[in-house]
C-alpha cells in the first residue's frame, strides 16, 4: 500500500496512513516561526513497516517548506534528525547542543 503524511492541524498532529488506514502521527505545537515536535506513536499493526521515518520525513520536509524552526523534544524525531544530518539545520544552531544534535 502507499503511504502519505498530512497535516491535521486540528489535532496538531502530522499524521502517516498506510493506504487509507491511520498508521500514527507526531503531535506539534507552533509558536510563531517555530514548531516544536512532542509525542510520536505509530500503531503496533504497522510497526517494521518504516513509517516512522516516512512520517518524520513528511513532518520536517513540510517545516521546512513553510521555513519553521524545528524544537525535537520527542526523543524519536530527535533520534531522527540525529541519523539524517541532512536535516539538522532545520533545529536552530543556538538550541543543537540543547538536544544533543
Amino acid at each position: 500500500m502507499e503511504s502519505r503524511v498530512a497535516d491535521n492541524p486540528g489535532r496538531s498532529r502530522y499524521e502517516v496512513f498506510d493506504g487509507d488506514e491511520l498508521a500514527g502521527f507526531t503531535e506539534y505545537h507552533r509558536y510563531r516561526d517555530e514548531i516544536a515536535f512532542i509525542h510520536t506513536e505509530i500503531d503496533p499493526r504497522f510497526a517494521g513497516r518504516g513509517l516512522g521515518g516516512v512520517l518524520a520525513r513528511g513532518a520536517l520536509d513540510a517545516a521546512r517548506e513553510q521555513g519553521l524552526a524545528v524544537l525535537p523534544f520527542c526523543p524519536f524525531i530527535r533520534g531522527w534528525i540525529g541519523k539524517h544530518a541532512d536535516y539538522a539545520d532545520l533545529v536552530p544552531q543556538e538550541q543543537r547542543a540543547r538536544f544533543g544534535l
